[in-house]
């Protein structure tokens, strides 16, 4: 691949980043999760809502880091 195409694959990839949006602004909408019910084994939705958001933001994340590829190879 030249590096033309290289770049242009990159900048085609770059909308990706736009999805890390979701987590700030799901959990940035407290009035939304701030109940204690439904509870999960006992802990409230308060408490599993935010660390839920916590794992599917760390997918997330790998998953635009393996579609971005690295940059330097």
């Amino acid at each position: 691949m030249s590096s033309d195409t290289n770049k242009q694959a990159s900048k085609s990839r770059k909308w990706l980043r736009w999805l890390l949006i979701l987590p700030f602004i799901a959990v940035l909408w407290v009035p939304f999760y701030n109940s204690i019910e439904p509870s999960l084994g006992g802990i409230p939705f308060f408490y599993w809502y935010q660390l839920l958001w916590v794992l599917i933001s760390s997918v997330l994340i790998f998953f635009i880091y393996l579609a971005e590829g690295r940059e330097g190879q």
